[in-house]
């Protein structure tokens, strides 16, 4: 039996991005060299799994409990949810990340929380979700996020999503809670919304957006999660979830699905490691 990272792989032909004809081998082998840069945004944080047995091309599904026939050394957590509870997996190690391909999952989705604390996140995100294809516009209105952070004495990070739009990402010091940390999302939002009106919005129905961009800060919420550093897109030419330094915002030639699972390791190997290697130093506390 074919096996990556020691993880035995069952039809490892099978075709998971049929226009590009990337298999779940290709797959494995992406998690396997990925994962020194992609481990430590996904380390510790309960994951939601995005599954797709019959390739991106057809409907796949969302599983948060961890799947009957896992093996013993991936690592759960069980979280509480209304009515019951959930044992999530975790992927703590290079092998774990190899099993989601095993199980067809191509984008693992985790919480802005880590397991030892789930009540107090370390991440807060920020979507900007675009109502056109104008990604220009887009980059611009992360910068502006930035700015707006900045002056609230956050640092920022970006990360184009693999799909439509741009994740700015905050860490945080683990001294707010969940509830705390939703509020005063929204209430940042708000505030940035209004300081560009005719460019951003905070409208949840999409038929009141016009050509605004949503500015989403729903995923703060709880039970909610994100797409991580490095986690592939179901979309055409498999693109990747990839953190940018912060300058990169300013490029014009800058696509939010500009890099994919065949050349993100090269970009990984140009810039000597991840943009992002650094951002645990850069936490601090959630204003009041």
């Amino acid at each position: 039996m074919t096996a990556v990272a020691g993880v035995p792989l069952t039809n490892p032909g099978r075709v998971l991005w049929p226009d590009e004809q990337i298999t779940k081998l290709e797959l494995a082998h992406y998690f396997a060299d990925v994962a020194p840069a992609m481990l430590p945004h996904v380390r510790g944080r309960p994951i939601s799994m995005q599954r797709f047995r019959d390739g991106v091309g057809k409907p796949g599904f969302f599983q948060k409990e961890i799947p009957g026939g896992a093996p013993d050394w991936v690592r759960t957590v069980t979280v509480g949810k209304r009515g019951g509870t959930v044992r999530h997996a975790l992927v703590n190690d290079r092998r774990s990340l190899v099993w989601l391909a095993q199980i067809n999952c191509v984008t693992p989705h985790v919480f802005p929380r880590r397991a030892d604390r789930l009540d107090r996140p370390d991440r807060l995100v920020i979507d900007l979700d675009p109502s056109t294809e104008d990604f220009g516009a887009v980059r611009e209105a992360a910068l502006a996020c930035g700015d707006a952070l900045r002056d609230e004495g956050l640092e920022p990070f970006a990360m184009v999503t693999g799909s439509r739009g741009v994740h700015v990402v905050v860490p945080l010091r683990r001294t707010r809670d969940v509830g705390d940390a939703l509020a005063w999302s929204r209430a940042f939002a708000e505030r940035f919304a209004d300081r560009h009106p005719d460019a951003l919005t905070t409208e949840f129905r999409k038929e009141k957006r016009g050509d605004r961009i949503y500015v989403d800060v729903a995923r703060n919420g709880p039970a909610q999660t994100v797409v991580p550093a490095y986690a592939p897109r179901p979309r055409p030419a498999a693109p990747v979830a990839t953190p940018l330094r912060w300058k990169e915002l300013e490029d014009r030639r800058l696509r939010p699905d500009g890099w994919t699972i065949r050349t993100v390791l090269a970009r990984l190997e140009e810039l000597g490691g991840d943009p992002w290697k650094e951002i645990g130093k850069a936490a601090r506390a959630l204003p009041r």
